[in-house]
């Protein structure tokens, strides 16, 4: 069994306090109660459950720990500690819609006085499956026990890409429509499952050879770009630089795949 730090045991005891749950409220969706937070976005009991479960035994390990949410907003802690970042249920619209594509999003934030901050333990855990993808910094990318490397897959006719579509209150159109029509032809296929953190988690694995997005928060993202580059992947923004969070735009591949779909993203947005 491969070892892991105590932070990777705390998250993991986390989320799997939180999933029993959800698959209960899974398998009565029908009878949950739903309220609307934006032009598209609900949030649903089940969210506020699995949230309220994850910063109860979040707290309890590290007390003095911010934690960032994606329904209760930021819980204040030591500024010069680490900080929590949870998205309790990614893929709210599946789980409403009775499909079976959601995960707990779990990352730690490094904010060491002195250095920039830096995602440095990331977790995506999928309830109904039961598997957890989780990464350390410098210490590889895994599911359950299993060492994750992104595709080997060289050439854009092969690759198989996930991606985000923009719907009702949410994306740009236009833009996501020249970057499809750039990409598109080029790859043997494009998916949109609606639950960005496993996508990413799903590039780590291989089973995507790359991924794009936009308008993605921070909680969407953190565990999924930490899980893609510890498992030999590349993460940028739309131009290619460092700073997905503050631009909100994600491209994540193998190195090479990576190069040739930035190419193409870069050129439908000029």
């Amino acid at each position: 069994m491969v070892s892991h730090s105590g932070l990777i045991t705390v998250m993991t005891r986390a989320v799997r306090k939180a999933a029993p749950r959800l698959r209960r409220d899974f398998g009565e969706v029908e009878q949950l109660q739903v309220s609307k937070k934006g032009p598209a976005d609900f949030v649903s009991v089940a969210d506020k459950r699995s949230e309220a479960t994850l910063i109860e035994e979040l707290k309890y390990a590290r007390p003095d720990w911010a934690i960032l949410t994606e329904e209760s907003g930021e819980i204040e802690g030591d500024p010069t500690k680490p900080r929590w970042i949870i998205d309790p249920l990614d893929g709210t619209s599946n789980f409403l819609h009775g499909i079976p594509h959601f995960a707990i999003s779990l990352a730690v934030e490094d904010r060491s006085p002195g250095r920039p901050s830096q995602i440095s333990h990331g977790l995506v855990y999928q309830p109904l499956t039961d598997e957890s993808f989780w990464a350390e910094k410098g210490r590889g990318a895994w599911l359950h026990d299993r060492r994750l490397r992104v595709s080997g897959r060289r050439y854009l006719d092969e690759a198989l890409i996930g991606t985000g579509l923009p719907h009702f209150g949410r994306g740009d159109v236009s833009s996501w429509s020249r970057i499809y029509g750039a990409i598109g032809p080029e790859v043997s296929g494009i998916r949109r499952n609606g639950a960005a953190s496993l996508d990413l988690a799903w590039v780590a694995a291989g089973r995507f050879d790359g991924f794009w997005e936009d308008d993605l928060d921070i909680w969407d993202s953190a565990a999924g770009i930490l899980l893609v580059k510890e498992a030999g992947g590349f993460v940028s923004d739309y131009r290619g630089q460092d700073r997905m969070f503050e631009r909100r735009e994600y491209l994540a591949a193998n190195g090479e795949l990576h190069s040739k779909l930035h190419k193409l993203l870069a050129g439908a947005l000029r």
